[in-house]
């Protein structure tokens, strides 16, 4: 099956996979509520202002061909249809401008060129209906993307990000990274400060090759926007901290005042049980450098949204040192749980989440993390919080 029949197989699956569900309205609730349909067709008395800006983000939609009961297209594309399908439809009813989806999108982990090449295309299809609603959807590469397992000379095998990967990314993702006429017409509003050049340097931030449509950033008016490659090829679990830094200063220098940074790994892992983790780690691995680029993120109040850990959490790492910054992994789009039944006893652990994020004049942001159980319950507010 070719990659544009791929595509067309996965739009239309995703039309019929998921069951019914019901679209959160706007109130800011701070416990799990269960949202009922017939408030989607009720009007407040005094309408809310509208945000300046508002997206939605979410990561880690592949599937693992080791997962027991596999639908049949699932097997074969290794994708969480039911999952992406539906939250891509409930994302469209809400109406964000963009979507960014944090990596993992396939599965990857092959030296197949024409296997790659499928699954890119059936996730391109399963987002499709998104663009053509009006929301724009920008990709942040993931490990899956860009690593395959490399057996090393002493004998032990390696998840090793390789260039030609890199390359592959750029094949399948780089229209959107960034077509500046399609996200005007579909958000309403200009990419400023977009250079296809501004990226980490071979030779510096650790990496050895070009990382242009990798690692990228732009302004939406006084949003600033910045999507990192956490897996350069030679560098894998880092961040490109000395880029990010002259990075977010060019953009408050330009007048931004609100920063979103979008990676696949998270700087901090969360342990949904004391010492319980799962197995793969984020940018823990170079402390140094977590640290550094926590430091970064703290400086500029900027929320870091991730995945790689397929669980929805927000903390603030640094809260007990008078840190403020966030770190939101929404690793929740419907690969394998993190946590396995019974090892936890927060249920949203075991909850598929996306995060809503609306940015105002007065410079509130309001970020809102809805999801449903591992059984397709109703759609529930999992938190609310504003950040000012």
């Amino acid at each position: 099956m070719n990659w544009l029949l791929a595509g067309c197989c996965a739009w239309l699956l995703s039309a019929c996979a998921a069951p019914e569900s019901v679209v959160p309205g706007a109130a800011s609730l701070v416990a799990p509520v269960a949202v009922a349909a017939p408030a989607l067709a009720q009007k407040a008395s005094a309408e809310p202002p509208a945000p300046v800006f508002h997206f939605t983000t979410v990561g880690d939609s592949r599937h693992d061909p080791r997962a027991p009961g596999l639908t049949g297209q699932d097997r074969r594309w290794l994708q969480a249809t039911q999952v992406l399908a539906r939250m891509t439809r409930e994302m469209a009813a809400v109406r964000p401008q963009a979507l960014v989806f944090n990596g993992d999108m396939i599965m990857g982990y092959t030296r197949d060129a024409t296997q790659v090449e499928r699954e890119y295309a059936y996730w391109r299809g399963m987002v499709a209906g998104l663009m053509e609603q009006g929301t724009y959807v920008l990709p942040v590469p993931g490990n899956h993307e860009v690593q395959v397992p490399t057996r090393l000379p002493n004998g032990r095998t390696e998840k090793l990000a390789q260039a030609w990967l890199e390359d592959a990314w750029r094949a399948n993702m780089g229209d959107l990274i960034l077509d500046e006429t399609r996200w005007s017409r579909l958000t309403g509003q200009p990419a400023q400060a977009w250079k296809p050049s501004h990226a980490p340097a071979p030779g510096s931030d650790g990496v050895s090759t070009p990382q242009q449509q990798l690692s990228y950033s732009f302004d939406v008016g006084a949003v600033h926007l910045a999507v990192i490659n956490t897996d350069p090829v030679g560098f894998d679990s880092s961040a490109p901290v000395r880029w990010l830094r002259a990075d977010l200063a060019a953009a408050k220098a330009r007048g931004a005042r609100q920063f979103f940074v979008f990676g696949h790994k998270m700087a901090y892992v969360y342990e949904f049980q004391a010492g319980v983790a799962e197995r793969e780690d984020g940018l823990n691995v170079r402390p140094a450098l977590r640290d550094a680029f926590w430091d970064v993120i703290e400086a500029y109040g900027a929320t870091y949204f991730c995945g790689h850990q397929h669980i929805y959490h927000a903390s603030q790492p640094r809260l007990a040192q008078g840190g403020r910054a966030w770190q939101v992994i929404v690793g929740s789009g419907g690969s394998p749980f993190a946590a396995w039944p019974g090892q936890s006893s927060n249920p949203f652990d075991r909850f598929y989440a996306w995060a809503d994020v609306k940015v105002y004049a007065d410079d509130r942001v309001q970020i809102q993390v809805l999801g449903f159980d591992e059984h397709f319950g109703p759609t529930q507010v999992l938190k609310t919080w504003e950040l000012r």
